[in-house]
């Protein structure tokens, strides 16, 4: 092959590769946002318990003790029913994404892990919702000591 047409190849192959790169935005899909923001967010609340309360915000949380924890939760939770009745999308949004962070960090305060939620949540799948209530309603209506035993058969 000459010299020239060599040449000539090689720039039609930069040039197809930088085509390609130019649309390779427009064929890949872009990752969406899933669920493991929520992973990636409790692993950060647990790294800052502990931490400095004048650096951060979840430190600063964590430091008050369950009781100021669980309240934000609850004002973050009234916060985001007054945006869902009123219409307000944009606002049900930011406060949901609120909402979740103060779990996160009554989780955190808790010592609950997310794997436990997403494991009830698993459990619970496929069983209808009204009968999962009552079962619950039957287990707390239960005194507490027989909840903290565990069942067994009579041998005799």
């Amino acid at each position: 092959m000459a010299k020239r047409d060599k040449d000539k190849d090689d720039k039609g192959a930069k040039k197809s590769r930088e085509v390609l790169a130019a649309l390779e935005p427009l064929l890949v899909p872009p990752r969406l946002p899933d669920a493991t923001v929520l992973d990636r967010l409790h692993a950060t609340v647990l790294s800052r318990k502990g931490a400095d309360p004048e650096v951060s915000h979840s430190a600063r949380l964590l430091s008050r003790g369950t009781a100021k924890v669980a309240q934000k939760l609850g004002e973050e939770a009234v916060e985001t029913v007054i945006e869902a009745t009123r219409g307000n999308r944009a606002g049900l949004i930011a406060e949901s994404a609120d909402l979740l962070y103060h779990l996160i960090v009554v989780w955190v305060d808790a010592g609950v892990r997310p794997e436990e939620i997403w494991a009830e949540l698993e459990r619970r799948q496929g069983i209808s919702g009204i009968a999962e209530k009552a079962s619950r309603a039957r287990a707390l209506a239960q005194p507490a000591l027989a909840r903290r035993l565990p069942k067994t058969r009579k041998l005799w």
